[in-house]
């Protein structure tokens, strides 16, 4: 459940943002989220459903100076969810079905809003030995 992920050159990735209504915590929606990455893990991770591993992270509140424009820009709090899989039609075709939109309605019912958006892998790397 926690282990480490190795993404294959060329995934998608997929980074959904979900902020969270005033008052509603991360605590709140964790059994939802993790209902919900456990469906996605279990259910379309195969060659046929294209999953190939996920993160989930909590907004920390910095922003970093170095490597922003506008380093005054801070952002309300939300949640990223990040995705990886064989291809965006694989992802769609997963997130269509309605296995996976129960949990995600389930979720919707605790956020204002949330938005996710697909990126083609261009480079990866680790340190060199």
């Amino acid at each position: 459940m926690f282990n480490p992920i190795t993404i294959p050159f060329g995934a998608v990735m997929l980074h959904n943002v979900v902020k969270l209504k005033p008052g509603v915590t991360t605590e709140d929606v964790e059994m939802v989220i993790g209902e919900m990455c456990n469906t996605v893990k279990n259910t379309y991770g195969d060659d046929e459903g294209g999953f190939l591993g996920g993160q989930v992270f909590e907004y920390a509140g910095f922003v970093s100076e170095e490597g922003s424009f506008d380093p005054q820009h801070k952002s309300d709090d939300h949640i990223v969810i990040i995705t990886y899989w064989q291809s965006f039609e694989q992802h769609e075709k997963s997130h269509a079905d309605h296995v996976f939109k129960e949990k995600f309605d389930a979720l919707a019912e605790y956020c204002t809003e949330t938005w996710e958006l697909g990126y083609n892998m261009l480079w990866q790397g680790t340190p060199e030995d």
